[in-house]
C-alpha cells in the first residue's frame, strides 16, 4: 500500500522559510521520481518542483525558481521542499506525488503577517 505523508507546513511571515517533508512507503522510492505540487483556494493544483529518482536532476516552476529547493534522501524514503523568501502568494496546500501517480494528503502553508 502506497503512503505519502507530508509534514512541516504552518503559518509563516512574508520573507520567512519552511521545510516540508514527505515520507514515502509501499513502493520502490529510490527508483521513482518525486514531485511537489500546490493548490491555492479557488485555483487549480500546480506543479512546484520535481526531482529525479537519484536526485541528480530537478526542475522548478518559474514562480519558485531561486527560492525553493527540492531534495531527497533515498536512505530515509523522504523528499523535502525547502522554501525561502516566502510570499503571500505561496499560500496553498502542498502535496507530494510519486512518479506512479499517488498523492499525499497535503500540508497547509500560510504566508501572512
Amino acid at each position: 500500500q502506497v503512503q505519502l505523508v507530508e509534514s512541516g507546513g504552518g503559518l509563516v511571515q512574508p520573507g520567512g522559510s519552511l521545510r516540508l517533508s514527505c515520507v514515502a512507503s509501499g513502493f520502490s522510492f529510490s527508483r521513482t521520481a518525486m514531485s511537489w505540487h500546490r493548490q491555492a483556494p479557488g485555483k487549480e493544483r500546480e506543479l512546484v518542483a520535481v526531482i529525479s529518482s537519484a536526485g541528480g536532476s530537478a526542475n522548478y516552476a518559474d514562480a519558485v525558481k531561486g527560492r525553493f529547493t527540492i531534495s531527497r534522501d533515498n536512505a530515509k524514503n523522504t523528499v523535502y521542499l525547502e522554501m525561502n523568501s516566502l510570499k503571500p502568494e505561496d499560500t496553498a496546500v502542498y502535496y507530494c506525488k510519486n512518479g506512479l501517480g499517488s498523492w499525499g494528503q497535503g500540508t497547509q502553508v500560510t504566508v501572512s503577517s
